[in-house]
């Protein structure tokens, strides 16, 4: 009797296949980032794609949720490890300008530049989600922080988080068009002015 997996094992390494395909969501975005250009990213026929991955949307969801963990997670491990909601956005966007300018991968934002590249509504809804759960993530440091006395306690928490994030959006954006780290930097240092004391 023979056990074990049926077929031929694969002759690929799944999980660098896997930070390819993100590479090219993250270059180009969902919609305009074919099977082809995935098969030629990966260095993989479509069957072995479809094998190990299933369809593109599975693919793409796969390649955000490695994305976050690679590369994205910057602003959570601030937020858990900063004393204060101000500490932790100015660490998040300090990071955020090496993030998004580190020539090692695309630049910019997964998250928020494949979003910008889509028509269809599911993948824009997914991604517009994890957005808005980031920004929960912000408003609720940032409460706790008014709630403590560390900040006025008139401090709009929601309209806060809502600039930290449209900082960081901008950030990703200008990171695309060409802006430098040290541009980047200038930004946050600036954006963390208008932080209330």
């Amino acid at each position: 009797m023979v056990t074990g997996q049926r077929g031929r094992p694969r002759s690929f390494d799944r999980d660098a296949a896997l930070g390819k395909a993100m590479f090219a969501f993250w270059e180009r975005g969902y919609e305009a980032t074919s099977i082809s250009d995935l098969t030629a990213a990966c260095g993989i026929g479509a069957p072995s794609l479809y094998a190990a991955f299933g369809d593109k949307r599975k693919l793409f969801d796969e390649a955000v949720e490695a994305y976050g963990g690679r590369y994205g997670d910057f602003g959570a491990v601030a937020l858990a490890e900063e004393p204060t909601a101000r500490a932790a956005v100015g660490r998040m966007l300090r990071e955020a300008a090496a993030v998004y300018t580190d020539p090692a991968h695309p630049r910019g934002c997964m998250v928020i530049s494949a979003a910008v590249n889509t028509t269809s509504d599911e993948v824009a809804e997914a991604l517009r989600e994890r957005r808005e759960a980031n920004l929960k993530t912000f408003e609720r440091r940032i409460g706790a922080d008014v709630a403590a006395g560390v900040l006025p306690a008139g401090t709009d928490a929601r309209a806060l988080a809502r600039f930290a994030g449209a900082v960081l959006q901008g950030m990703s954006q200008q990171s695309r068009d060409g802006a430098s780290r040290e541009e980047l930097e200038a930004v946050a240092e600036t954006a963390l002015r208008a932080w209330p004391r």
